[in-house]
């Protein structure tokens, strides 16, 4: 071998390199057995795979321990807990995930596209003041039902994209900074990232990580397929789970540079409900007193607001023939819209209730569990 000569110039240091990024996937499951599978199987077939993913069951009473076992994941089993998701994934982060640059925090009923993990990596390397990632959701099942959840979370997404900020780092599937969880997970009023004071840890966390300065966003590559809420009551026991959890939360943050838009919603909400509930008044009002009449001038409104959902429809991902029939009808958003007022009403009037009577919340993760069961 050919010695190198005396005068020959000292080779350049190599560039110095990135640390490696370690992703943990994080998936809390509770009886999820029909879907784990496709959960896990998206995971591992992510072009960029995490260092780690780690399946969480907690309280089930189906196999889907057993089915995450088959797959080369982390599987750990815990039993029905007090504090529910957030405990699970708090016990989760502390054993598998204090170390990680970024944690994915998937549902056991959501599939990634096969980009997702490299997206969120990049994004999280190109803005060093991104403190979460949300995904864009959807969802695929057949129905009314799913189809007007899917036009709703459609106009939530783009919404979320418009103003490149999100107020909600939904758990069903996002990424978040680790640097960022392990600062709240030394805070003294919490057992991790994740706090158990809040029936919606996810808006409470989003909240405490805009609250340090970082911003929060819905990534506009990535997309997760999750499941709609098959029946009336399924969505109601979702819902009023979602609603009451935000405005507890935000009784308990105030009114302030972070919480005004959260608290516009709120009093949308409310006035959607006032608003259709005048107008049966006064309808039932004019036919008792005999001088209802109808005019043609009543239809406007109506097509105003059929313009506004077709307008909403093109936003729709992988739309159909039956999301434009959805949208053109009228009458069935204007019934979701009903419900859509019927639980910002019930929400509001159960935190006040249960702050008069000073009564004990109910267990809302109890009656959603119920509810989809049923």
């Amino acid at each position: 071998t050919p010695s190198v000569p005396a005068t020959a110039p000292a080779a350049a240091p190599a560039d110095p390199q990135p640390p490696a990024t370690r992703v943990v996937a994080l998936i809390p499951a509770h009886n999820e057995s029909a879907s784990i599978a496709a959960t896990i199987e998206a995971v591992l077939a992510q072009d960029r795979l995490p260092d780690e993913v780690v399946v969480i069951p907690n309280g089930c009473i189906d196999d889907t321990a057993d089915i995450a076992r088959r797959y080369p994941v982390t599987v750990l089993e815990l039993p029905a807990l007090a504090h529910r998701k957030a405990e699970a994934l708090n016990t989760a982060w502390r054993r598998h995930a204090t170390d990680a640059d970024i944690v994915v925090c998937l549902d056991a009923d959501t599939v990634l596209p096969p980009h997702a993990v490299a997206d969120w990596a990049t994004e999280m390397a190109t803005e060093p003041w991104l403190g979460g990632s949300s995904s864009k959701f959807t969802m695929l099942a057949p129905g009314l039902l799913p189809r007007l959840q899917k036009a709703e979370f459609a106009t939530w997404t783009q919404t979320a994209l418009d103003r490149g900020q999100t107020h909600v780092l939904a758990g069903t599937g996002c990424a978040i900074r680790g640097e960022v969880l392990r600062v709240l997970a030394a805070r003294d009023d919490r057992e991790g990232p994740w706090c158990y004071t809040s029936a919606t840890e996810d808006f409470e966390l989003t909240y405490r990580v805009r609250e340090l300065g970082y911003r929060c966003h819905v990534s506009p590559t990535v997309r997760a397929y999750t499941d709609a809420m098959p029946t009336v009551r399924a969505l109601w026991g979702q819902r009023m789970k979602w609603q009451v959890g935000t405005v507890q939360d935000l009784l308990a943050f105030g009114l302030n540079k972070l919480t005004w838009r959260d608290w516009a919603q709120q009093a949308l909400g409310l006035l959607n409900a006032a608003a259709r509930a005048l107008w049966v008044a006064v309808l039932t009002t004019a036919a008792l007193l005999d001088v209802f009449h109808v005019m043609w001038v009543w239809w406007c409104l109506p097509a105003v607001f059929v313009l506004l959902d077709a307008k909403r429809a093109l936003r729709i991902p992988h739309r159909t023939r039956a999301d434009w029939a959805v949208a053109l009808t009228f009458f069935p958003t204007e019934c979701f819209q009903w419900m859509r007022g019927a639980w910002f009403v019930a929400s509001w009037w159960h935190v006040v209730r249960t702050r008069l009577t000073r009564s004990s919340s109910t267990d809302l993760w109890a009656k959603q569990y119920a509810a989809e069961a049923a």
